[in-house]
């Protein structure tokens, strides 16, 4: 049965559109189409005061780490130069308590903030695998099941990006931390890829996609086949790389090449590729990224919390490189907060405002909008969001009365809402009509 909603506005990529009325059928969850707003019929749903617009999409999140917050916000007399490898190590303690009920548990609870913040779509890159001492589980995708399931529950769409790790770094095995991460050969893990693509088949809130790590928890070996695999099977495929100066230290040592160059040399990056981080790429690398049509992940306020430096967001905008946005760490669950965050870095770089606007443009937001809706879909393998007839029915309700953007005029809505607005603003949401 058609629902119909009636905002006072629809805010999407080509602008804000007054009386519109949004046809939705929940049985296939995708939008019908749209009418006027005069012609609703008499069992419409007028959602007064309100703006109806596509769902953000995050593109990388790792849900278990929500369980850190507080945690690892103090100096340890174990560690005062804390930065990104301390935090780690805090963090491997959090992964070593996980079962499947566990997991499940803190997905459920991170999901739900996601999707009431306005995210309507999660990129999940699950690498806690095996039990603690690396055996597997009788189900060898428990976990990832069980986070998948916790998606479900919530009604958000996932995309399991099931993580690829071999080795704890150039030449060094796992550590203990890192063995429930790791399976033993690069084809034991593309079959759990395969049986996981089978599980999800008939799951409609649920895709898969490919995540070897990074370049120094697989070699390049590891990396070529997954970039096959994933070719064949037109799968994403998702890796950090250019998060950490001591993480391109060590791939130069070891390859001579950074790590975006390794990665290319290896077959992986195509159209298909996204690269968490990319904090500190250089001209050459992000040529390569350009060249080849790949994307880039920003998890801006992780990387703030982390220390690790700012994204080159102008440069890699220049070169035309798609730029997308994820909660990572889950801190910060808003993706105004991150969308935001793109814009004041390139403030902060250049020491000038409205530095990510294009020729004509009125200002940041059109392509800030961008980089939460159609590059963050792209990166997933999803539709793009939109508000038009057969796209997904992925929506959230903006609060046109809330103290952050009342009174603002229809012309600068989209620029209130991205550059002064927070997840507060977010009052419903639909993810395939529900």
């Amino acid at each position: 049965m058609t629902v119909t909603l009636v905002p006072d506005i629809v805010l999407d990529a080509t602008g804000v559109h007054r009386d519109l009325a949004v046809l939705v059928d929940p049985g296939d969850g995708t939008i019908e189409g749209l009418i006027g707003a005069a012609h609703a019929p008499a069992d419409a749903i007028y959602l007064s005061r309100t703006a109806l617009a596509p769902g953000f999409v995050n593109v990388h999140s790792h849900s278990f780490q929500r369980d850190l917050r507080g945690l690892v916000e103090r100096v340890s007399h174990l560690a005062p130069e804390d930065d990104f490898w301390t935090w780690r190590e805090a963090m491997y303690a959090a992964a070593g308590s996980l079962d499947p009920d566990r997991i499940g548990d803190v997905a459920r609870r991170c999901f739900t903030q996601m999707r009431d913040a306005g995210y309507t779509a999660v990129g999940e890159f699950h690498y806690v695998h095996h039990q603690p001492d690396g055996t597997p589980y009788a189900r060898p995708n428990a976990l990832a099941e069980a986070v998948c399931e916790a998606a479900e529950d919530v009604g958000i769409r996932i995309v399991l990006l099931l993580t690829a790790y071999e080795r704890g770094g150039f030449d060094r095995p796992p550590d203990p931390g890192q063995r429930r991460f790791c399976d033993p050969t690069v084809e034991a893990y593309l079959a759990r890829l395969e049986a996981l693509q089978l599980w999800a088949a008939d799951r409609p809130l649920v895709t898969v996609g490919a995540a070897p790590h990074s370049v120094r928890a697989v070699s390049e070996t590891w990396l070529s086949r997954i970039a096959e695999h994933c070719a064949d099977h037109d799968l994403v495929l998702h890796l950090h790389a250019g998060e950490q100066p001591r993480e391109i230290a060590e791939t130069l040592a070891a390859t001579g090449l950074r790590p975006v160059q390794l990665i290319e040399r290896a077959g992986a990056l195509t159209h298909h590729t996204t690269i968490v981080h990319g904090t500190h790429c250089d001209d050459a690398e992000i040529a390569l990224l350009a060249e080849r049509g790949a994307s880039v992940c920003a998890c801006p306020t992780t990387e703030g919390n982390l220390g690790d430096g700012y994204v080159p967001v102008r440069r890699l905008r220049e070169a035309g490189v798609a730029v997308c946005v994820g909660s990572d760490s889950n801190t910060i669950l808003d993706p105004l907060a991150e969308l935001r965050e793109l814009e004041h870095v390139a403030r902060r770089t250049a020491e000038r405002r409205n530095v990510l606007v294009a020729d004509g443009d009125g200002g940041p937001a059109p392509y800030l909008l961008s980089c939460g809706w159609a590059n963050g879909a792209r990166a997933l393998g999803l539709p793009t969001p939109v508000i038009e007839a057969d796209a997904p029915a992925d929506l959230i309700a903006i609060d046109l009365d809330h103290a952050e953007i009342a009174g603002v005029a229809d012309e600068h809505l989209a620029a209130a809402v991205v550059m002064a607005g927070s997840a507060a603003l977010v009052t419903r949401t639909w993810v395939a009509g529900r």
